[in-house]
C-alpha cells in the first residue's frame, strides 16, 4: 500500500461528494413547490453532503497529480461506494426510507442505473425524493458513460481495449484526443437527449414532473418510475410507451455512435458490425415476442395488456414486445406489462435476454453485445482451426483483426461473469430466496437490469429480501456495473504489494 498515492485517491472521493450534494440541492425546488416537509431533510443531506466532500477535498493536496492504475481502480470504486453511502442520506434525513440496509440498497440500485426497488408504495413518496431517486440514476449513467469511454480503456478493463480501438476514448479518429474534451462532448449528448425526451414526453401527455423523471430514467437507463405500475401505467397512451422504446434504444447504443449520427456521420453508425447487430437482434427477437402474444396467449392474459380502443389487439402486442425486450438488452427495466405472464417460452427468451446487455460505450449493463461478437467469431474460428491445425486465422471485428489478448481478456470476463452469476445464485437460495427467484435476483443485480423472474417479477419488487440478500444483491449491482474486473482486482492479494 505504500506505492499509492492515498491524498489523490481522498481527493477524487472528495470531488465526487461536492458534486453529489450539488445536485442533492437540485432536488430541494421540487420539494418546496410541492409544499413538502422533505424539504429540510434534502437540503440538510446536501450540505452534510458537500462539507465532507469539502474536507476530503482540501486537506488531502498530493504532491503528485499522476494517476497510477493502482489509483484508477481504487478511485473508480471507492467513488461509487461514496456516491451511494452519501446519496442515501436524503432518504434516511427525510424518513422516507428509515432503514439504512433499504436506503442503501435503493440508491446503489439508481447509481448503478439497475432500477431494482424495495419501495411498495412509490406514488405516496414526496416529490423532492422521487425526483432524487431519479437523480442518481441519471448521475450514475453519465458516470459510466465518461468511465468507460474516457478511463477504463487506459486501465485496460474487461475488454474495453477492443472498445477504445473501435470507436472511442483518447486516439486516432476519436470524439476527441482529450479525454476532459470527450467527457464535454459526452455529456452535451446526455443532456441533449434527455431534454429532448423530456419535451416529446411532456407533448405526448405525461406531466412535467412525470416527463423529467422518466426522462432522466431512460437516457440512464435506470428504470425507476414514479408510478407503482411503471410505464403500464400509461398503457392507454401509445405515444408515451413509442417514445420510451426511441429512447431507451438509443441509449443502449454506443454513445460515440450517437455523436456521429448527430453529427451526420450516419454511414459510420450503419457500418458498426455491434449496432447491426444490436439492431436487428432486437427487432428479431421483438418479433417473436409478439407473435406469442398475438397467437398463443390465453385470452384472460391479453386484457393485460391489450387496449383494442386505442389501436387494436396486434398493434398492442407489437408495442409491448418491442417495448419489454429493448427495456431488458438495455438493462432499462422499465414495465409495460409482466412478461412472465406470457408463457414459459417467452420467460426463457426474456431470462436468456438477461445476459446480453446493449452496446459497449452505452449506459446499458450486462456483459455487451460487442462480446458476444468476438466470442462468437471465435469459436467458429475454433472449428474451422480443428480442420486446419497450422492455419492463421485472426478473430475479424468492423473488418479489422482483433488481438488475441483482447480475446483472451473478452473470454476471461465471459467466464468470470457465468462463474459469479452461479455461485451468486445458489448464495442467494442460502438467504431465503427460491430457486428461480435466485436466479432472476442474480442475473438482474449483476446485469443492472431491475425486473426479473420469481418473486422479483415485473410485478413484484426486492423488498421481501432478507438484509443479508440485500447487501449481497447492492454489492452484485457494483460489480456488475464496473465491468467486474474494476472491483474484483482489489480483492487479489497482488494489487495491494508494493511495486
Amino acid at each position: 500500500m505504500g506505492s499509492l498515492n492515498h491524498k489523490i485517491i481522498y481527493r477524487f472521493l472528495g470531488l465526487t461528494a461536492v458534486l453529489n450534494g450539488v445536485f442533492m440541492f437540485i432536488a430541494v425546488p421540487f420539494s418546496m413547490y410541492h409544499k413538502e416537509d422533505a424539504q429540510l431533510g434534502i437540503l440538510n443531506a446536501g450540505i452534510i453532503t458537500i462539507f465532507l466532500g469539502l474536507l476530503l477535498y482540501f486537506f488531502n493536496k498530493p504532491t503528485s497529480t499522476n494517476i497510477q492504475k493502482k489509483e484508477g481502480y481504487l478511485i473508480v470504486t471507492l467513488g461509487w461506494l461514496t456516491l451511494s453511502f452519501t446519496g442515501m442520506l436524503p432518504y434516511l434525513f427525510t424518513g422516507a426510507i428509515p432503514n439504512i440496509t433499504d436506503a442503501f440498497f435503493e440508491t446503489l440500485s439508481g447509481y448503478s442505473t439497475t432500477g431494482s426497488s424495495i419501495l411498495t408504495d412509490i406514488e405516496s413518496m414526496p416529490k423532492g425524493i422521487l425526483f432524487w431517486r431519479s437523480a442518481t440514476h441519471w448521475i450514475g449513467g453519465m458516470g459510466i458513460i465518461v468511465l468507460t469511454i474516457a478511463i477504463l480503456p487506459l486501465l485496460g478493463i474487461g475488454g474495453m481495449q477492443l472498445f477504445m480501438a473501435e470507436a472511442p476514448g483518447p486516439s486516432a479518429d476519436k470524439l476527441h484526443p482529450r479525454i476532459t474534451d470527450t467527457a464535454k462532448r459526452l455529456w452535451l449528448i446526455y443532456v441533449t437527449l434527455t431534454l429532448a425526451e423530456f419535451f416529446l414526453l411532456k407533448v405526448a401527455g405525461m406531466t412535467w414532473f412525470d416527463a423529467i423523471n422518466h426522462a432522466m430514467a431512460t437516457v440512464s437507463t435506470g428504470g425507476f418510475s414514479t408510478k407503482n405500475a411503471s410505464l403500464s401505467h400509461w398503457n392507454g397512451m401509445p405515444m408515451v410507451q413509442y417514445i420510451v422504446i426511441f429512447f431507451m434504444f438509443v441509449a443502449g447504443t454506443n454513445f460515440v455512435l450517437t455523436y456521429f449520427a448527430l453529427k451526420g456521420k450516419v454511414r459510420k453508425v450503419i457500418e458498426s458490425e455491434e449496432f447491426r447487430y444490436y439492431f436487428f437482434g432486437v427487432l428479431s427477437i421483438a418479433a417473436i415476442i409478439a407473435i406469442i402474444i398475438i397467437f398463443f396467449q390465453d385470452e384472460t392474459l391479453q386484457t393485460t395488456i391489450a387496449h383494442p380502443a386505442v389501436l387494436g389487439k396486434t398493434e398492442s402486442a407489437i408495442r409491448h414486445a418491442l417495448f419489454q425486450v429493448i427495456s431488458v438488452v438495455t438493462t432499462t427495466g422499465f414495465v409495460t406489462a409482466d412478461f412472465t405472464m406470457w408463457s414459459f417460452f417467452a420467460t426463457g427468451i426474456f431470462f436468456a435476454l438477461f445476459f446480453l446487455g446493449g452496446s459497449a460505450g452505452s449506459t446499458s449493463g450486462g456483459i455487451k453485445v460487442m462480446r458476444h461478437i468476438v466470442m462468437l467469431k471465435n469459436s467458429f474460428l475454433e472449428f474451422k482451426k480443428t480442420l486446419h491445425p497450422n492455419a492463421i486465422i485472426p478473430v475479424r471485428y468492423n473488418g479489422k483483426s482483433v488481438s488475441q489478448n483482447i480475446v483472451f481478456n473478452i473470454l476471461s470476463f465471459f467466464v468470470i461473469y457465468m462463474l459469479i452469476f452461479i455461485i451468486s445464485s445458489v448464495i442467494l437460495t442460502l438467504l431465503g430466496l427460491d430457486f428461480m427467484s435466485a436466479l432472476g435476483a442474480a442475473a438482474s443485480s449483476l446485469g443492472n437490469i431491475g425486473p426479473a423472474i420469481g418473486s422479483v417479477s415485473p410485478v413484484d419488487n426486492f423488498s421481501h429480501l432478507s438484509v443479508g440478500a440485500k447487501w449481497f444483491c447492492s454489492f452484485l449491482m457494483l460489480i456488475g456495473r464496473l465491468e467486474l474486473f474494476t472491483v474484483l482486482i482489489l480483492f487479489t492479494p497482488f494489487f495491494w504489494r508494493k511495486n
